[in-house]
């Protein structure tokens, strides 16, 4: 039997690795992505890729009466954590609304499993490490999306049958991560900012803690969810295990990019504190290989940056609200 599975946001980083794992267990993968944080140069030549929003619903049933998926990944998003308290509506449309679309489209079509990358953005501050039993208290519209999400899933699941899977990553890093965006992915910034001769900006005292995830530790499990009949219908963290504050981050970046260590302190934003998770259960359902460490990490993703040259970020256009909103990220005034 062909086994056919969507991937929506797969020319983005994380999606892009998925494809490559489904595309190695023969699966016939079709990419919807409408390349706003992804490039199609991380798209492989062996997937079906159409370009196009999850917003537009006409477009969803149409690849879903043509390809009759058998699962759908759901990895399209706009992941700015902190600017999503500005971009509330952009938010809500592109991480809910959207998602809700495709759940009405799986339920409809009969998918058999439904892979949903959310984020331990759903905890906000709780007890750490954070863990799968806790009540989440999301701090922020884009916690708040991905938490809603996730019970949309679970009601589909209760109500039409429709089996899912949820991931909660953080902090992930690696190859095809795009570095040239000012507002998320903090490694990536780092880079960036180093290939411009520039210092590297944190927000407030750099105490800031996370545990940050190399995309080959998170990737091929997201795509082998599938096979493994214990994950469904379950929610998972999946990520490292090792806490480094921002400042320890923008130290070992430095080393790993062979330039010196140069900050630059901007105002404190509003963000969690502390966010790391612990991985108990992922680990007894998924039993994984051993974690690569950030300073191997952290030297094959400067590799692949050097090689490929820094990127300029664009301002986000359709700022909603600029009340707090960190200087930074307001427009320069022309000149």
């Amino acid at each position: 039997m062909k086994i056919t599975s969507l991937v929506t946001g797969g020319a983005g980083f994380i999606g892009s690795h998925v494809v490559n794992h489904l595309l190695k267990q023969n699966h016939q993968v079709v990419v919807l992505d409408d390349l706003s944080g992804g490039d199609k140069e991380n798209i492989n030549s062996a997937a079906l890729f159409y370009e196009g929003s999850i917003l537009d619903v006409t477009l969803i049933h149409t690849l879903f009466d043509e390809y009759k998926f058998t699962y759908v990944y759901h990895l399209a998003a706009y992941a700015a954590e902190g600017l999503s308290h500005f971009i509330r509506n952009f938010n809500y449309q592109n991480n809910l609304i959207g998602s809700v679309n495709l759940i009405n489209a799986s339920v409809t079509h009969e998918v058999k499993c439904f892979v949903f990358t959310s984020s331990i953005a759903v905890y906000g501050t709780n007890t750490l490490p954070l863990v799968e039993t806790q009540f989440p208290q999301p701090e922020d519209p884009y916690g708040i999306a991905k938490y809603a999400v996730e019970l949309d899933l679970i009601n589909a699941h209760k109500m039409f049958g429709m089996d899912y899977i949820i991931f909660r990553p953080h902090n992930v890093y690696g190859r095809h991560q795009n570095i040239g965006d000012k507002y998320r992915n903090v490694v990536g910034i780092f880079m960036n900012q180093i290939l411009e001769n520039k210092p590297l900006t944190i927000f407030g005292d750099g105490r800031q803690t996370r545990a940050f995830t190399h995309i080959d530790d998170i990737a091929p499990y997201i795509a082998n969810s599938v096979t493994v009949p214990e994950a469904y219908n379950t929610v998972f963290n999946i990520g490292s295990d090792t806490v480094y504050s921002v400042e320890e981050l923008a130290k070992a970046v430095s080393n790993a990019m062979q330039s010196e260590l140069h900050i630059e302190r901007l105002e404190k934003r509003e963000e969690v504190t502390h966010a790391y998770a612990n991985h108990s259960k992922f680990d007894t359902v998924f039993n994984p290989k051993k974690h690569i460490d950030l300073e191997t990490g952290l030297l094959e993703m400067a590799k692949w940056v050097k090689t490929h040259g820094s990127r300029s970020s664009k301002e986000f256009q359709n700022i909603e609200i600029t009340k707090k909103l960190p200087s930074s990220w307001r427009k320069p005034l022309k000149q």
